[in-house]
């Protein structure tokens, strides 16, 4: 937990009891010091029995250190939910060696007529008091209009999230933008302020000159600018298209790539590492981490949301960032760009991460561009799932890719493979995991030193 400034440290009151509910501390700075203090009692002789001799008393002090960190515990304790069940006679009999498994059991065990039980979910989000005095509305300032009530925003949001005026095309919508927002323009105007941002906005522009489409990681590694202005300067330059083969991915106002044969190269990939005991490798003999793991999960109170990198309109009029003390050392020019690996497939080179969004044109292989060049001046139709490209391109590269992955990890890890089987023709049995299957992924924090997630199935929520 002090290794993780985010998390809460947890005090269970009944540690041999899964069912305990913590309660939890927040991580506050301090200067103080860390004082050891010895008293010593030396008791004198008496010489005279009816006098009564006080003892000497002497205290020794020493400074051990100093304090930088403590956690308080400020919160209410919650809820316990006991594993109890109540009889007709209102006699409370306990559960837990009959719903509890400590040791392995036979069938009977399982077979065995209970009482339902079923733990809540989750408890209260929130562990401090909050005074709410059913006051009236707050005054905005003028021209704000309250969001829209809907069943979108009724449960589970406490809030409408806020609107970052970028414009959604469908693949089967018929027209396309040619223009940004006018909102969109006056807030990039209200934030480009100084010199850096101009020099921004003009990279971004030549950057869509080059290449009609791009992806927010290849805009993050070829430019180096914050992420939050980022977010306001691509509603700006492009629209996003939320389906089709080029989904998540910010294309140039008034260029549609659904007329353009050549926009096959900058359609969408989702390729994603296949492991598993039919790959001869499992997800922990993978060299390339997950980004997330069910057993690293968090409830959502013992996790504290970082109050620091709040970034307000003045700091961003001032090109100020919210990096840390390695982001501060890197020159501007490069703080934070991330690497090219984030979103160029090298032959010889793993994936950063196991779930990757790569479009075409960066797939740097010669044997995965003929592929996709197998059609060249013979694109009929562009099909929502295909796009340009030939029927089925998109799993002959997912093949392609993971043979060479897995070559990759043969080479690094022999002793993975000495049992591994091959089909008559000696090409391995591959299998496409369908994209269906996986969890949606979350967005993460941005991390500028070695490439954030990649966040583009999500990155519509920045946005609506």
């Amino acid at each position: 937990i002090y290794a993780d400034p985010a998390k809460r440290l947890e005090l269970y009151f009944r540690p041999k009891d899964p069912y305990c509910h913590p309660v939890c501390a927040n991580r506050f700075p301090t200067s103080t010091v860390l004082l050891k203090v010895k008293r010593r009692t030396k008791k004198k002789k008496q010489l005279d029995t009816e006098e009564q001799v006080q003892p000497e008393v002497q205290f020794e002090m020493e400074i051990l250190g100093t304090v930088a960190t403590v956690y308080k515990f400020q919160g209410m304790s919650d809820f316990q939910y006991l594993a109890m069940h109540s009889g007709p006679d209102g006699k409370q009999t306990s559960m837990y060696d009959k719903v509890l498994m400590l040791k392995p059991e036979k069938e009977e065990f399982f077979n065995r007529e209970l009482p339902l039980y079923i733990p809540p979910p989750i408890f209260s989000r929130l562990d401090t008091p909050v005074d709410y005095f059913y006051r009236p509305d707050i005054q905005h300032r003028e021209g704000y209009n309250n969001p829209q009530v809907s069943g979108e925003n009724l449960i589970g949001l406490s809030r409408a999230r806020r609107p970052h005026n970028a414009i959604f095309v469908n693949f089967d919508d018929e027209e396309i933008p040619t223009k940004p927002l006018d909102a969109a323009v006056q807030t990039w105007k209200k934030v480009c302020t100084n010199p850096v941002d101009k020099k921004v906005e003009e990279e971004l522009r030549k950057l869509f000159e080059v290449r009609p489409v791009w992806s927010r990681n290849a805009v993050k590694a070829n430019i180096s600018v914050h992420p939050d202005k980022l977010k306001l300067l691509l509603p700006y330059l492009a629209y996003y298209m939320l389906t089709g083969p080029w989904r998540s991915l910010w294309v140039r106002f008034g260029y549609d790539p659904r007329k353009h044969p050549e926009a096959k190269f900058y359609q969408v990939l989702d390729f994603r590492i296949r492991c598993g005991m039919k790959y001869g490798y499992t997800p922990n003999d993978m060299p390339v981490k997950a980004k997330r793991s069910t057993y690293n999960y968090s409830l959502p109170i013992t996790v504290k949301k970082p109050v620091s990198h709040t970034v307000s309109v003045h700091d961003l009029k001032q090109g100020l960032g919210t990096s840390g003390a390695s982001g501060a050392k890197k020159p501007a020019s490069s703080r934070y760009k991330l690497k090219e690996s984030i979103y160029i497939f090298q032959e010889g080179a793993l994936p950063p991460y196991r779930q990757m969004f790569y479009q075409l044109c960066d797939l740097n292989v010669e044997s995965l561009q003929k592929i996709i060049r197998r059609n060249d001046g013979t694109e009929s139709e562009c099909t929502e799932r295909d796009g340009w490209c030939l029927p089925k391109t998109s799993d002959d590269l997912r093949d392609s890719m993971s043979l060479m992955i897995k070559q990759i990890i043969r080479s690094t890890r022999p002793a993975l493979f000495s049992s591994t089987t091959s089909n008559e023709d000696g090409k391995e049995q591959l299998t496409y995991e369908s994209a269906e299957d996986d969890e949606e992924e979350e967005e993460e924090d941005f991390k500028p030193s070695d490439g954030s997630e990649n966040e583009m199935e999500t990155e519509i929520l920045d946005y609506v």
